[in-house]
């Protein structure tokens, strides 16, 4: 089955896409990724998406436009991949998050906009979407949906490997064997660095473009424990967060209680040793051996070298060791729930989102002929191999 995965992360930068073939023998599933490929929002497109995130305010009428907008962005995306790779069986869009419902740590609901019938109509195409939930719903964070490709990719490492993605969020998959895992969101990686760089004017792009302005910064002390005192990272897994609590405001207000004045690179050094500080913690008390990381973050080569030097009994390797590539990983995971869902397989992990049970993930809309399914499978895989096209993963 061909599956065209495509979300567009907590940076709100984008749409990551990829298609991936899969096929199974016995308990193993295979995949090929044919396709990666990442398409931008129009600068205004970002800034309006940027301006309704909380805790700005913002009205339903904006959330139906941006609904439509995203999703059009994404029915473009969408119809590149496909006339890149080919026809695709199925589409998986996550969409853009822009609300994550946590109370009192229960995930109560999420919010993903961008209207997949755009897609469906431009493509011709199924489209699987709206796929947390269910995981919700079913008493789970919806989050990190990646700790099942996560488990499959991983199951056979021996030791603790663990699977890191620093993308918006931070968040870490612990594997202990092919049904003994466990997955939550550190904190912030790159979501408090963006909102600096942006806020500050320091780089056009919004980003740290390979660290070189944390690299040229100094490190506040203060207001590096005013910002680790965060009770989020006292909270123990599963737990899941978002922009709606890591945001522009929320480092303004750590500023505040610090009682400091950083200059723009000191303060994208200090959120960046925080990024470092927070999740080399967690890596050390879950006895990880070897982390396969991915997310735009091990871009980054500040971040990574002081993952490198706080871990220095960890074997640090990317996720295209296995097959996965970086910067890819996420639009596979959601291709993969797809296959999941559409083989009448759960899609998640319990034991990674807190759910009760494993659930099917996600609402189908149908493209333009009738809706065709293949037949159910009884169990699911219990590896998955991944290869590039061109080049195999582990």
């Amino acid at each position: 089955m061909r599956i065209l995965g495509m979300i567009s992360g907590t940076s709100h930068d984008g749409i990551d896409t990829a298609v991936v073939t899969f096929t199974r023998t016995g308990d193993r599933l295979h995949g090929t990724v044919e396709h990666t490929g990442s398409a931008s929002y129009t600068p205004e497109l970002r800034a309006r998406l940027l301006a309704a995130l909380p805790p700005a305010p913002t009205t339903l009428a904006e959330i139906c436009e941006l609904d439509t907008l995203i999703g059009q962005s994404f029915a473009d995306a969408a119809a590149e991949a496909v006339a890149a790779a080919g026809p695709v069986d199925l589409v998986v869009s996550h969409g853009q998050t822009v609300y994550h419902w946590v109370d009192a740590g229960t995930a109560l609901g999420t919010l993903q906009i961008g209207q997949p019938a755009w897609i469906a109509e431009r493509t011709g195409t199924p489209v699987l979407s709206d796929v947390r939930i269910r995981d919700i719903t079913a008493g789970g964070h919806g989050a990190p949906l990646v700790s099942y490709l996560d488990g499959l990719l991983l199951a056979g490492l021996g030791g603790t490997p663990a699977a890191l993605n620093l993308g918006g969020i931070a968040n870490m998959t612990v594997v202990r064997g092919a049904a003994d895992l466990y997955a939550y969101d550190i904190g912030p990686a790159n979501a408090l660095i963006d909102a600096a760089v942006t806020d500050t004017g320091a780089h056009p792009g919004g980003y740290d473009e390979d660290g070189l302005l944390a690299a040229s910064g100094t490190v506040d002390a203060r207001l590096l424990a005013v910002l680790l005192d965060d009770a989020y990272y006292r909270l123990p897994a599963p737990k899941s967060t978002g922009k709606e609590h890591f945001h522009t405001a929320y480092v303004a207000d750590a500023v505040a209680r610090a009682g400091t004045a950083p200059a723009p690179a000191d303060l994208i050094a200090t959120l960046t040793e925080l990024t470092v500080r927070t999740v080399a913690d967690d890596v050390r008390a879950a006895g990880v051996d070897t982390l396969v990381v991915s997310g735009g973050g091990c871009r980054n080569p500040v971040l990574m070298a002081g993952l490198r030097a706080a871990l220095p009994g960890v074997r640090l390797l990317l996720s295209d060791e296995f097959g996965a590539p970086a910067d890819d990983k996420e639009a596979i995971a959601f291709a993969l729930i797809g296959w999941c869902t559409a083989h009448g397989l759960p899609g998640a992990t319990p034991a990674g989102t807190g759910a009760r049970e494993a659930r099917l993930l996600g609402s189908i809309t149908p493209g333009t002929g009738p809706l065709r399914l293949p037949e159910p499978l009884p169990q699911p895989p219990r590896a998955l191999t991944l290869e590039t096209k061109g080049g195999t993963g582990a």
